[in-house]
């Protein structure tokens, strides 16, 4: 997504709440599309921007997809929702993918016009203490952690305590947020490519179709 377009949003409104979706995409499935569109609702944000890794800082299970290609993935994933936008922001750097560097480009292009929320999962977040500057991130950010029903939330508020030194900072800079219980992982969907299971209805058929295409995962 060029800088042009991230500008353009400006002008709808005085000030926005931009959410940033991080994450490998490797592939992207249902569940990511499901949980943007949950932080869409739930906080009414007016954008979700899909931010792509381009060099991991953290090791990743398995086999990872070419970044041009999760890209393009993530594109065809959510082309069909006028509130999801993709940005290459990382894909373009050559450099390590930190979240507190890319979320900070993102404030100096939008500058005070926007709110960014940090849209991941509550697993990644009870990780936030091995990210880079984990303390100055939380503070200056504000963090959705997407939860399934029933998820033991007691680990997320001994992490709450350990980043913030009064309760009130932790309840504007983490929100808790309950999706529907959908299993799917992308560790899972790249097990079946390679074992020859189906991946229909997992993810959305054009980016089951591009896998296919390209014979990724097998």
């Amino acid at each position: 997504m060029e800088i042009d377009k991230l500008m353009s949003m400006l002008k709808v409104k005085k000030h926005l709440k931009v959410g940033i979706m991080g994450g490998t995409f490797n592939p992207i499935h249902y569940g990511h599309l499901v949980t943007a569109e949950e932080s869409l609702k739930q906080f009414k944000l007016d954008k979700v921007i899909f931010v792509p890794t381009g060099t991991p800082p953290h090791k990743t299970s398995g086999v990872l997809a070419e970044a041009e290609d999760r890209y393009l993935m993530t594109v065809i994933a959510t082309a069909s929702n006028a509130d999801f936008l993709v940005s290459r922001i990382e894909i373009d750097n050559m450099e390590t993918s930190y979240t507190i560097d890319t979320l900070k480009r993102f404030q100096e292009i939008f500058k005070e016009k926007v709110t960014l929320y940090f849209i991941t999962g509550a697993d990644a977040i009870l990780e936030i203490l091995t990210w880079k500057n984990p303390v100055e991130i939380t503070n200056l950010y504000k963090f959705i952690a997407a939860t399934r029903p029933g998820y033991d939330i007691s680990k997320i508020e001994d992490l709450k305590k350990k980043l913030y030194s009064h309760p009130a900072d932790a309840k504007d800079h983490i929100f808790l947020m309950e999706i529907p219980a959908l299993a799917i992982s992308s560790t899972d969907i790249r097990e079946r490519i390679r074992t020859k299971k189906p991946i229909k209805y997992l993810m959305p058929e054009g980016a089951v179709n591009y896998i296919l295409k390209h014979g990724l995962y097998s």
